[in-house]
This record gives C-alpha cells, structure tokens and sequence, in this order.
C-alpha cells in the first residue's frame, strides 16, 4: 500500500499508519517582514518567480482570473492566483514595451520588495522571462476602496471606516517616504485594498513607475495633479495632490471633479459635498476638518500643499473608534477565502454540500482516476476469489448507482476486506454513501483513505472537505477545498505540458 500523504485532519484517528512528513517546498519558506512599530507580520521574502510556477498559478493566465476592480487596463493587467504552497497572490502582468530591460525591471522589483509595511500590500517576487514581466504581491481578499464606495452591495462605507482608509494611506506614504519612495503613480480609490481583517491597505503596485509607456496617471485629466499637465512629470506634491482626491471620493462617496469641489468648498456649502449616506454618522467639525485638508492638498501650486507629517497629524485626532476592528466596522464576514474559479465541477460541489450533484459526478467518473493504478481490479490470475471480488464489486456500483447506500456500504466493506491493494475510488464511493446516511465521520475516514491510494487525487481532498463541513469543521474544511485546488491546478497544466 502507498504512504499516507500528511493530512491536515490527523487528529482524527485513521486506522492506517501515517508515513514521514513531507519536505517543504524550499522555494516557498516565508520569510518574515516588519510593520509599524516593530511589529512583525508573515510574509514571504522576495523571490524570482519561475514563469511556469506564474502561469500554473492562474491555470495559464485565465482571463476568469482577471481582478476586474484593479484599476489596470490592458496590457497592464492583474490577476489573482495561487502557488503551489497553496498561498493566494496577486500578480500584475506588464507589457514588455513599459520594462524592455529585464534586470531592469527585475533590480527597481527587488527594491521595491524591501519596502515592507503593514499598510502595505507588499510584494512577495517578480518574474522576467521573455517577453513577460510580472509582479507578485500579497492577495487581498476584500476588494477595492472603489468597489466599497461607489458600488457597494450590504451597506455603505461607514463614516468612520472612511477616517481609518485616510490614516492608513497616510501612515503608508509616510512609511514609503522614509524609505525614500517619496514618488507613487496614480493614486487613486483602485489602489487602496482590504485585507482578510478589512483593514485598508495601499498598493506596491503603484510604487513600480511604468518605465516606458509615461503613463503615470490615469486618462481622467479632471483627477490629474496640474503639474503632470504641464511637464509629464510626477513629484512628491503630485502624491499629496492625488490624496487630496482621494479624501474627496471618501467625503462624497462618489467621483467629483476638484476644481468643482474646491468652488463648494469655497462657497461653504459642505453638505452639498457630503455622501448623504453618511447623515448622523460624523460631527460636524469633524466633517469641517477633512474637507478642509482635501482643499489643501488639492491647491494648484504643489509648494502650497501640506506634507505628509501634515495628514498624519490632521487626520489622527478625528479617529474616534480605533479599538473597534475593521471587518467589524464594514459589516465583513472573516472566512477563509477560496477561488472559486479553480475548483472543478466537483469541488463546487463540495464546497455548497450538495450531495445529490456529487453523487452524479462520481457516477459519471467512475473508476478512471484510477487507470494505470495498481490494484486488485486487475488481474494475472482469474481464480475463483477474483470473480467473487468482481461480482461484489458489481453489486455494490448497482447499488450505489441506485442510491440504495445501506446495500452499496455493505458490499464495498466487503470489496475493501477481500482486496490487498484497496480502490480509491471504491473509498470515496462509501464515503458518500455514508454522508447519506449521515455518517460523516466514518466518511471522512474513508475520504482519508482514498488519499492514501491516491495522495495527490483531488477528489479524496474534496471528499474530505465535504465530510468535515458536515463535521462542523469549516476551517479545516476550507484548507481541505484548497488542497485539492492546488493539486486540480497542478494536474490541468501537466495536461497543457
């Protein structure tokens, strides 16, 4: 019998005995960056990614994989992916025109990767292979700034969530200042994301200038810093300008031209500014004091602009609900995330516990997971125990086919005790039959089973998945769903290879 892959279940007792753990994959170790304050926070040390590793990430660059909230036209695109240590990334694909260079590209990466901070999405690895130049970066779950103010779903972004994304910019260009990053490109409501907590955190991405193209700012001239107008050029006041819009998308909730909110500003007529939406959420002096900072960051003259000591400063005070969390605040639920899109049919199914759905695509699959496997279905030898097995085999498909599980359990007990080498197959097909007769431990341990004929088959992890969930163990449930991903990702390219 093969060894047991490690399961992340082992703490349930499985009747078979476990082999060596494997070795980690040495490319993946994470490596362990620092925050605000000499807070440490886990994350991978900058790599050279290898293309092939890129590509299998996102199952070949999937157009289904396109983070359509990025803000990024074509070619200039991002993508969200998973690697092969099953960590989800985000990955920025440039066009080869914008870095021709590729020590180029990789040395201003590699720079920009020490630039570590809480507030941060920080980059991980970058790639430059042919004509492919890429970014990794950490994969935020929770969207964008833009998504959470113009186009939300539940709720919207509550005044004081709005008073911690403009600290926590801040507190990010203040970081990127220190590192002497004073230049960032187009800041905007696209470039600012949540994390798993709902914490608000600026990109990297928009620290890494398009070398080639010029296109520093977006084609909205109405957003655009005056001085880019007149010379093509970012400076460290074109930043404070940018935030200075920003400020206005999280006052309004909407997208308003500068010069015309400076002309409301001017006329004081600052409800006309304010998102409705907001109504008996924020003092008014409180309102005053964010509206007046956006009008002087929004000034002509970039040497009449405020600095960035100057927003810390003028922002801190109007936080009034620092101890209350951020998934809190913006109403998010913290579970774990998966991509949907890299599940196949029958770890969707999995995943929703629809066993009737599950049990047609085990019936369709049948047993050709299994081709080329040694096991006892096949023979050198037709003995009359060998047609006993065959015959018990048959009864227990009819009766699984039929959905009569009592009958289908008994005769595939009978088939595993019979065979020295058992079917993975044979394993996952009791293991459904016990779900539905809700026996949902003995399933897990059957699903457990099939990973070890099969350690890498991702049905037996999906198989898992779903016994745990019916377990009540949804977060070992969701690394089980993720597992079986991973090794779905892995098999599909192998195909493409």
């Amino acid at each position: 019998m093969m060894g047991c892959f490690q399961s992340k279940t082992a703490h349930l007792a499985s009747p078979d005995k476990e082999a060596p753990e494997a070795k980690p994959d040495l490319g993946e170790v994470e490596g362990e960056g620092e925050g605000e304050e000499g807070e440490e926070e886990q994350v991978p040390a900058f790599k050279e990614f290898v293309l092939a590793d890129l590509r299998a990430a996102t199952n070949g660059f999937s157009s289904e994989l396109i983070v359509s909230e990025s803000g990024d036209k074509a070619p200039n695109v991002v993508y969200r992916g998973r690697l092969k240590n099953n960590r989800l990334v985000a990955i920025k694909r440039f066009s080869r025109q914008s870095w021709p260079d590729p020590h180029q590209f990789v040395t201003e990466a590699a720079g920009l990767g020490n630039v570590r901070h809480k507030r941060l999405v920080n980059l991980i690895g970058c790639c430059a292979e042919g004509d492919e130049r890429l970014l990794v970066a950490q994969y935020m779950p929770n969207d964008t700034l833009s998504k959470h103010l113009f186009h939300w779903d539940k709720q919207p972004l509550p005044w004081e969530m709005r008073v911690r994304v403009s600290y926590y910019i801040a507190q990010a260009l203040d970081h990127c200042n220190s590192q002497n990053r004073k230049l960032y490109h187009d800041l905007n409501a696209y470039r600012v994301l949540f994390d798993e907590d709902g914490d608000p955190r600026l990109s990297s991405f928009g620290l890494m200038k398009n070398s080639r193209d010029g296109k520093s700012y977006s084609t909205n001239l109405a957003y655009t810093p005056p001085e880019f107008l007149r010379t093509g050029r970012v400076i460290p006041e074109s930043v404070i300008y940018s935030y200075g819009t920003v400020l206005l998308d999280l006052l309004s909730g909407k997208h308003i031209p500068p010069s015309h909110a400076l002309d409301v500003i001017r006329g004081k007529n600052l409800l006309l500014l304010m998102d409705s939406s907001l109504e008996g959420q924020y003092a008014n002096e409180d309102a005053t004091q964010l509206v007046e900072l956006a009008s002087k960051c929004l000034q002509y003259e970039a040497k009449d602009r405020p600095d960035v000591k100057f927003l810390l400063s003028a922002v801190a005070p109007l936080q009034k609900q620092t101890e209350v969390a951020s998934h809190v605040l913006m109403g998010l639920s913290k579970a774990p995330v998966v991509l949907p899109t890299m599940l196949s049919s029958l770890g969707k199914a999995c995943a929703r516990m629809d066993l009737t759905a599950v049990h047609d695509i085990l019936l369709k699959t049948g047993y050709k997971d299994e081709e080329g496997a040694e096991n006892e279905l096949s023979f050198q030898e037709w003995t009359q125990q060998v047609q006993d097995m065959l015959n018990t085999k048959k009864f227990g498909d009819i009766a699984f086919r039929d959905k009569d599980f009592k009958n289908a359990i008994e005769y595939y007990s009978k088939l595993v005790s019979m065979m020295s080498v058992p079917s993975g197959t044979v394993f996952v097909r009791r293991a459904l039959s016990y779900l539905m007769i809700e026996q949902a431990e003995l399933a897990l341990r059957d699903a457990m089973q099939a990973q070890v004929c099969l350690p890498e088959w991702p049905t037996a992890f999906y198989m898992q998945a779903l016994a745990l969930n019916k377990l009540g163990m949804e977060t070992d449930a969701q690394d089980m769903l993720n597992d079986g991903a991973s090794f779905e990702a892995k098999k599909q390219n192998s195909w493409r290879i």
